[in-house]
C-alpha cells in the first residue's frame, strides 16, 4: 500500500501559506466562506495547470475522477463547476496576482546565476498571444470572430524565472507595453524588432541614466 503523500501534496510545502493568509484577510477573500475557501480554489488551479487541464469542466471531470484522493492531495472536498466559475468570478484576483508576484520573487532569490558577469540584471522583454474565446470574453476582441489577450513577460535571462508580467487584450501592440516595464538602474533589457518605438527608448534611456547618476546630462 502507498503510504508517502502524492507528489502534488509535497508542492504546497513550498509555498508561504502565512503570506497567502495575509492577502486572504487583507482582501477579505474568505469572507463568509464556509468551505471553498481561497487556498482551495488556489490548488484547484494549481492541479488544473499541472495536469494541462483543457477548460474547467475538464478541470472538475478529473477531479471527480480523483475524489477519494484529494483529501490526500491538500485541496479538500470537490467542487462543482458552477462554484468553481463563481469563486473565479467574484473573488478579489488581486489575491492572486500579488501571491504570484510574491512566489516570482521568491524564486529568483533561490535563482541566482551570474552568466554574464555585468553589473545589472539581464532581461528579455516579449509578449505571447493567448486565444479566448470572444463569446465569453467580449473584452478581448482581436479580429472579427477571434478573441485574446497579449501576455507581455520580463524575462530575467540569468535566473530564468519571469520578473514580470502584463497582460493586455491582444490588439495592443506590443511596443504600447514597453512603459509599465518597471526599469532597473544598470540593468540592460533585451528587445526585438516589434519594439523599435526609438523615442521611447531614447526616453528610458535617459530616465535610467538620471536615475543612476541622481541628475540628467542627456536632452531628449
Amino acid at each position: 500500500m502507498h503510504k508517502d503523500k502524492f507528489v502534488f501534496a509535497q508542492l504546497p510545502r513550498f509555498l508561504d501559506r502565512n503570506h497567502f493568509n495575509y492577502l486572504v484577510k487583507k482582501y477579505e477573500g474568505d469572507k463568509y466562506i464556509k468551505s471553498y475557501t481561497c487556498w482551495n480554489q488556489l490548488l484547484t488551479m494549481m492541479f488544473g495547470q499541472l495536469s494541462n487541464r483543457e477548460s474547467l469542466r475538464d478541470l472538475v471531470v478529473a477531479m471527480e475522477a480523483h475524489a477519494g484522493k484529494l483529501y490526500h492531495l491538500g485541496i479538500g472536498k470537490s467542487v462543482t463547476r458552477s462554484n468553481l466559475s463563481k469563486a473565479n468570478e467574484q473573488r478579489n484576483y488581486r489575491i492572486f496576482e500579488e501571491y504570484a508576484t510574491f512566489v516570482i520573487a521568491e524564486a529568483r532569490k533561490r535563482r541566482i546565476n551570474k552568466i554574464f558577469e555585468l553589473d545589472g540584471h539581464v532581461y528579455a522583454f516579449d509578449s505571447t498571444t493567448i486565444d479566448l474565446c470572444l463569446s465569453v470574453f467580449e473584452w478581448a476582441k482581436f479580429r472579427k470572430h477571434k478573441g485574446g489577450i497579449k501576455l507581455h513577460t520580463l524575462y530575467d535571462v540569468e535566473t530564468e524565472v519571469p520578473a514580470f508580467v502584463h497582460i493586455t487584450p491582444a490588439n495592443i501592440h506590443d511596443s504600447k507595453a514597453m512603459p509599465e516595464i518597471p526599469y532597473e538602474s544598470g540593468a540592460h533589457y533585451i528587445f526585438d524588432r516589434g519594439y523599435n518605438d526609438f523615442s521611447n527608448l531614447n526616453t528610458y534611456r535617459c530616465f535610467l541614466r538620471c536615475t543612476s547618476q541622481n541628475k540628467c546630462t542627456d536632452q531628449a
